[in-house]
């Protein structure tokens, strides 16, 4: 374990080089508006499926730029739009059952919340659980995908922030950095939660950043 100095040295690193949101790689400009916040729910379901992320963000890139970026456009689409365009972002494995539970979700947010998944924050009242088992109440999305909703929000719904999943914390184990969240929090700014959760759950999947930031940290 590093000291308070080489821990904060590290951090810097690891934010400088891969801080980053899964929603900005995707091209989403998050903000407390109906559409990006539905866009990140449809990237969180992408990437909580056993396939690589860079996939789930190219699929989910497909989606958008195919016209299905809002929960009537995508429940609008026929299933083999939804087909053609998750196969066109490589997404092939899970193509048929996602573009089916695509557009049942669609329609679910829209009948339940009109849409707008700021109706749902509101019924969660500041609760990070409540708004777990609202998320999964939509279709696909298990824990793990209201995780990384939960986890990319935060940098614009900052009442559940700083946050940090299972999987970031998996990154800071690696990196030897502390498991406990709270001490997590104290290494960074305000505002950079979003960010170092996400740079920390990219070094929980690839064992090179970890190595690369720690190399560049003791340098």
């Amino acid at each position: 374990m590093r000291d308070g100095g080489g821990q904060r040295v590290l951090v810097r690193e690891l934010l400088d080089r891969y801080g980053r949101t899964y929603a900005e790689e995707c091209g989403i400009r998050l903000r407390n508006t109906p559409q990006p916040l539905y866009q990140l729910l449809v990237l969180a379901d992408l990437l909580s499926t056993r396939i690589r992320a860079s996939v789930a963000v190219a699929a989910a890139r497909a989606l958008f730029d195919a016209g299905m970026g809002t929960p009537r456009r995508m429940l609008d689409a026929t299933w083999q739009q939804r087909v053609d365009a998750l196969g066109e972002g490589g997404y092939r494995r899970y193509d048929e059952s996602t573009a089916t539970r695509l557009g049942d979700g669609a329609a679910l947010l829209l009948d339940t919340y009109g849409g707008d998944l700021r109706r749902m924050r509101e019924a969660a009242d500041g609760e990070a659980r409540a708004l777990s088992r609202a998320l999964q109440e939509m279709p696909g999305v298990g824990p793990t995908g209201a995780a990384i909703f939960l986890r990319e929000v935060q940098g614009v719904w900052t009442e559940f922030a700083p946050l940090l999943d299972p999987k970031a914390v998996q990154g800071a184990e690696r990196l030897g950095l502390p498991r406990d969240g709270a001490k997590l929090a104290g290494l960074i700014e305000e505002g950079e939660a979003a960010a170092f959760a996400s740079a920390l759950v990219r070094a929980a999947l690839d064992r090179r950043i970890a190595e690369e930031v720690r190399e560049a940290a003791a340098g």
